[in-house]
């Protein structure tokens, strides 16, 4: 796929609804550092490192709460096509009031968005989580 990111939360969001527990994605270094983003939003149990047939891989642990998933749904905001960048100010809006948490690349490395509100960066909106 041309677009890890978007290739890797689809992934997770379609094994939690599937009531999967473990997801294997090619490794990435972006892909790693998102989920260890989502396992500090509560979102995943753990990520970790591990070599499959000489390849390096990531296999992601999905969370479940009282056997309901801890990711209901996504929303790609940043495409290839179409990249979305917001500064500072602008991330309360988009996260709409804790209805939902979104995922930012910043200067300072991918956070989340109110850890990047509370730093006073901005930076590209990967996507939405809830």
């Amino acid at each position: 796929m041309d677009y890890q990111i978007a290739d890797f939360i689809i992934r997770i969001k379609n094994a939690s609804l599937s009531r999967r527990r473990k997801v294997i994605m090619p490794y990435s270094k972006v892909v790693k550092e998102i989920g260890n983003v989502l396992v500090k939003g509560g979102f995943l149990k753990s990520i970790k490192e591990e070599k499959v047939e000489g390849k390096k891989v990531l296999e992601a642990t999905v969370k479940f709460d009282k056997r309901s998933p801890a990711i209901s749904d996504v929303n790609i905001i940043s495409k290839p096509s179409l990249r979305v960048y917001a500064s500072a100010k602008n991330i309360p809006e988009i996260q709409k009031k804790g209805m939902n948490t979104i995922v930012v690349s910043t200067s300072k490395g991918i956070m989340l968005g109110s850890d990047a509100y509370r730093k006073g960066v901005g930076g590209e909106v990967l996507f939405k989580v809830w």
